[in-house]
């Protein structure tokens, strides 16, 4: 928007969550003129990138909390952390009574998907892990201020998934279990390291085979062939060529995966039971399963399988917002390319708390080949360990380019709110940033609350 037609009072935009996604949205409808207030529940405004993607993304990590923290320090941008749509500020409150122009929905998916499997979250901490409170253990365990469950990777868990986010689990019990049978023969093995170079070769260095260690691994369950496991994604405008070639990488990949971490895959198996014994998980019980015309059939025959514990690494989606009318697990979105909810003209929503998925995505844009070695990169098969990983394209980013523009469109055909709305809004927005000590200055503010271990 130009300045020459820029209103006397700028429109004022709500934006709920301060991650990826939002941080985004924000960007650009501050380069468009808005005045952006962007409420984030935590004191850092990472998100995934900090809770979800394992310690050893480094490089990634940094690269993502630079383009974070540039976007919400640019001029029209308020930051509010420590505060929580639908706890702290009803949800109504922002969508309705204070005056936004907009409000934008980023706030991700942070609840695991329940396992589909009946009464199975009565043993949550009894045998059944998320993975959500598992990676976040993994990330902020060694902080002295960590509060969050705690969590020990055990020989032989069984992981139920098929995703990314289920290969990071498996990594996770398989390096750390290596590095814990290292420990019992007076071997110290840098986690880093052992993910960067993988585990047979750094055996090798101390003459030692996988087999020496006397573990079993865990294993990975996913109801579907390996080719159909979504580590690579299939663009939608693929030809049949372009999609022979992607389902070849996701097995190349998972395959470059299983060599280096040791883990296990048992494709085409289905959870339908939970083994309990004495009140605790102790296995699965799991149904055949076989594709059909691309379609997924149930076969007659079970088995079981028994581990330490169960992973379900399933999916997220967002946590229910008071306020927010649900459809089953996800918000009841009239129109999902924009986010939009009936009755909220002026609400729009971004990220995965529409998509319900991660933040890589195949770009149209990209060659098979140059995706395919960025995501080995991402997945740390590369030979330069995870130097690649971020020519990977972000879906968030993606999706808050193209929610900015229909948001600044709507913008651009509606009045903006009077002076004193405005100072109304400001004044609450300040109000609420000394409730929680923040004063403005984002640097000074994400310096003593970033652990250590996450600043690189």
């Amino acid at each position: 928007m130009a300045d020459a037609v820029r209103p006397r009072t700028p429109h004022l935009v709500a934006v709920i969550g301060g991650a990826t996604a939002g941080a985004e949205v924000a960007g650009r409808l501050a380069e468009h003129g808005a005045r952006v207030v962007v409420f984030e529940m935590n004191p850092r405004p990472f998100g995934k990138i900090e809770d979800g993607l394992p310690r050893w993304h480094a490089g990634l990590r940094q690269k993502e909390y630079e383009t974070i923290r540039g976007k919400l320090a640019r001029p029209g941008v308020e930051f509010v952390p420590c505060t929580k749509i639908g706890r702290d500020i009803p949800f109504e409150a922002i969508a309705r009574e204070w005056g936004f122009s907009a409000v934008i929905l980023a706030n991700g998916a942070w609840r695991d998907r329940p396992l589909p499997v009946e009464g199975a979250d009565a043993y949550v901490g009894r045998g059944l892990i998320y993975q959500n409170p598992f990676i976040i253990w993994f990330n902020h365990a060694g902080e002295p201020d960590y509060k969050g469950e705690l969590f020990t990777p055990l020989d032989g868990a069984l992981v139920l998934g098929g995703g990314l986010a289920s290969i990071d689990v498996a990594k996770v019990l398989m390096l750390e279990t290596t590095r814990a049978k290292l420990r019992e023969r007076g071997i110290e093995m840098d986690l880093v390291e052992l993910e960067v170079k993988g585990i047979p070769k750094q055996l090798e260095k101390h003459g030692l085979r996988f087999e020496d260690l006397g573990l079993a691994g865990c294993t990975l369950f996913y109801r579907r062939r390996i080719e159909d496991m979504p580590l690579a994604e299939i663009p939608e405008d693929a030809d049949e060529k372009r999609r022979e070639k992607t389902m070849n990488a996701r097995k190349r990949l998972l395959e470059k995966a299983q060599e280096k971490y040791r883990f296990q895959v048992e494709p085409l198996a289905a959870p339908e039971a939970l083994l309990v014994e004495n009140g605790r998980v102790v296995g699965l019980r799991l149904r055949r399963t076989r594709m059909e015309s691309g379609k997924l059939v149930n076969t007659d025959e079970t088995f079981e399988r028994r581990g330490p514990y169960v992973i379900s690494s399933i999916g997220s989606i967002p946590e229910a917002i008071p306020g927010i009318p649900m459809k089953g697990e996800l918000f009841a979105f009239t129109d999902w390319e924009v986010g939009r909810l009936d009755g909220y003209p002026s609400l729009f929503s971004v990220g995965n708390v529409v998509t319900g998925k991660g933040n890589i995505v195949a770009s149209r844009k990209h060659a098979a080949q140059v995706y395919e070695d960025a995501l080995a990169s991402f997945l740390g098969l590369a030979e330069d360990g995870h130097a690649g990983e971020a020519a990977l394209p972000s879906r968030a980013e993606v999706g808050a380019a193209q929610t900015a523009g229909h948001v600044a469109a709507h913008l651009a055909q509606a009045e903006p709110p009077a002076p004193e709305v405005v100072d109304a809004i400001l004044a609450r927005v300040q109000e609420r940033q000394r409730a929680v000590g923040y004063d403005g200055n984002l640097a000074a503010w994400l310096a003593p609350v970033t652990p250590r271990a996450l600043e690189s």
